[in-house]
C-alpha cells in the first residue's frame, strides 16, 4: 500500500481529476518520492477472480499498481473465441476485456482503483485498437506494448501492419488528454523474446518505441529492460537506457520499468525468490521507478493470487537493501545503443517509416526471432563472465564500437545450455541458489 506522502503528491501537465488515480500522475509522484513500485502480470478470466487479485495487490505491503493482463485469444483479435470461452467457464489465461460487457468491467474495478491504485491493462497484440478501446470504455488509461514489441515476437502479422494499428492506438489513446486526462504508454522493448538479446539492442528498441509513442501524440510513457544474464552488465544497461532517454525524450514524462528475468524460470522456491530479489536491488540501484515480478510458480503454471502477493512483498524488501549508484565504467553499451537509434532516425522521419525500413535492412535485427519481416542474421552468446555479447552482428549498423565475439557461434546444444543459463544458476545443483547481486 503506498504510503500517505506518496499520494497526496500529484503532478502532471493538465489540470483537475483524472478518473480512477491516473496511472501517470501515480507513478509521477512515486518517481519524486524515490519509491520503487511493483506490479504483478496478473490476469483471471473470472471477474470475481480478478476482483480478488487486484484487492490482494492493493493490500500488498508494498507500494503497487494493479494490472489486468489478457488472455491469448484477445491478443489475437479473436473475440468471439474469448467471448464463448468466458460465457462457457472455459480456463482462460486472462481477462478477456473486450468479450466482457463494460459495466462487468467496471463493476469489478469499482471501490478498488483509485488515486492511490491505478490499474494498467498488459495484452500482447499487434492490433491493439479494439483493447484501447475496451480500456478506455472501462475508465483506464494506461496500457503497454508496442509495434515492434508486441509484433515480433507473437506471430506473423506484417510489421508494416503493427506501425499502423499502433499509430492508431496511439491518437486514441492521446486523445484523452482532451477530457483532461494524461494516458500513459509502456513500451515493452526491452523484453524482446526474453532472453539471449544483448543489451544494446533492447535498449534501442525500448527509446524508439518511446519516441514513436511521442511523435504519435502521447506525453507520458515508460522504457522497459529485461534483466538479462549478468547483473553488472544489466546495471549499465539500464543507466544508458536512462542517458538515451534524456536525451531522446527530453519533452516527455518517462520513467524506466524493470522486468524480473522473461526466459527459462528457476523452479525452485528459494531460486525463483532470489531472482526477483536481484531484479528489485538492480532496479533501486539504476533508478527505475518500476518493476514488474515474477513469482515462484513460473516455471510450471500460472501463478496464485497468493504468489503474487508473496513476489511483490518480497521485491520490497529486497528493494530497503540497495542504494541508487552511479553508472558503471562502460563496457560499450551506450555506445552501440546510441548507434542504433542514430541509424534509424536517418532513415525516415517519421518514426513508423523508419522503423520498418530499419528491420528491412537489418539495421534492427533480433536474435532467434523468426518472424518473416526479422533479418534473422544476428547472434548472441553468453560469455565466460555471464554477460551477452554478439557473435554475429549481421547489418546492424554499430560500427568500431561493437566487440564482436565470432569464435564462440552457438550450437544446438550451446543454444539449450544458454536458455538454461539463468534457471541453473539460480536453481543450483541443490536447489539453494547463490546470490547474484
Amino acid at each position: 500500500m503506498p504510503p500517505a506522502d506518496l499520494v497526496s503528491v500529484g503532478a502532471g501537465p493538465f489540470t483537475g481529476s483524472a478518473p480512477g488515480g491516473a496511472f501517470h500522475r501515480f507513478m509521477d509522484a512515486a518517481a519524486r518520492a524515490g519509491t520503487l513500485v511493483v506490479q504483478p502480470r496478473m490476469g483471471f478470466a473470472d471477474p470475481a477472480r480478478m476482483r480478488a487479485g487486484l484487492l490482494a495487490t492493493r493490500g500488498a505491503d508494498a507500494t503497487t499498481v494493479g494490472t489486468l493482463t489478457l488472455d491469448s485469444f484477445t491478443r489475437v483479435g479473436d473475440y468471439a473465441a474469448a467471448a464463448r470461452a468466458a460465457a462457457q467457464g472455459h480456463p482462460l489465461n486472462g481477462y478477456p476485456l473486450v468479450s466482457m460487457p463494460v459495466s462487468t468491467t467496471t463493476g469489478l474495478l469499482d471501490g478498488v482503483r483509485g488515486e492511490d491504485f491505478p490499474v494498467q491493462v498488459r495484452h500482447g497484440s499487434a492490433q491493439p485498437g479494439r483493447i484501447v478501446d475496451a480500456l478506455i470504455d472501462a475508465g483506464l488509461d494506461a496500457t503497454e506494448g508496442g509495434p515492434v514489441s508486441y509484433c515480433l515476437p507473437y506471430g506473423r502479422t506484417p510489421l508494416a501492419t503493427s506501425v499502423r494499428a499502433w499509430r492508431d492506438a496511439c491518437r486514441t489513446l492521446a486523445a484523452l488528454r482532451a477530457s483532461g486526462v494524461e494516458p500513459h504508454l509502456e513500451s515493452f522493448g526491452g523484453c524482446m523474446l526474453g532472453q539471449l538479446c544483448p543489451p544494446s539492442l533492447l535498449i534501442a528498441l525500448s527509446v524508439l518505441e518511446g519516441m514513436f509513442f511521442r511523435q504519435n501524440g502521447l506525453h507520458s510513457v515508460s522504457l522497459s529492460y529485461a534483466q538479462q544474464t549478468s547483473a553488472a552488465q544489466d546495471e549499465e544497461a539500464v543507466h544508458a537506457l536512462r542517458a538515451l532517454a534524456a536525451d531522446h525524450l527530453a519533452d516527455t514524462s518517462w520513467h524506466v520499468v524493470v522486468y524480473a528475468y522473461m526466459g527459462v524460470y528457476p523452479e525452485t522456491r528459494p531460486g525463483a525468490l532470489a531472482l526477483v530479489a536481484d531484479a528489485a536491488r538492480l532496479a533501486v540501484r539504476t533508478g527505475a521507478a518500476r518493476l514488474i515480478v515474477k513469482t515462484a510458480a513460473e516455471a510450471t503454471r500460472i501463478p496464485s493470487i497468493a504468489e503474487n502477493v508473496t513476489a511483490l512483498e518480497t521485491a520490497t524488501s529486497a528493494a530497503l537493501s540497495a542504494r541508487r549508484t552511479a553508472p558503471p565504467p562502460s563496457t560499450g553499451i551506450e555506445e552501440e545503443a546510441r548507434a542504433l537509434v542514430e541509424a534509424v532516425l536517418g532513415l525516415h522521419d517519421d518514426l513508423g517509416q523508419a522503423l520498418v525500413r530499419a528491420f528491412a535492412r537489418g539495421y534492427l535485427d533480433v536474435p532467434y526471432c523468426l518472424h518473416p519481416d526479422n533479418a534473422g542474421r544476428t547472434r548472441s552468446v553468453i560469455g565466460e563472465q555471464g554477460r551477452l555479447e554478439w557473435s554475429d552482428t549481421g547489418s546492424l549498423p554499430l560500427g568500431p564500437a561493437a566487440t564482436v565475439h565470432r569464435s564462440r557461434r552457438l550450437t544446438s546444444s550451446g543454444l539449450m545450455r544458454a536458455l538454461q543459463h539463468v534457471k541453473a544458476r539460480y536453481d543450483g545443483p541443490a536447489g539453494s541458489p547463490a546470490r547474484v547481486s
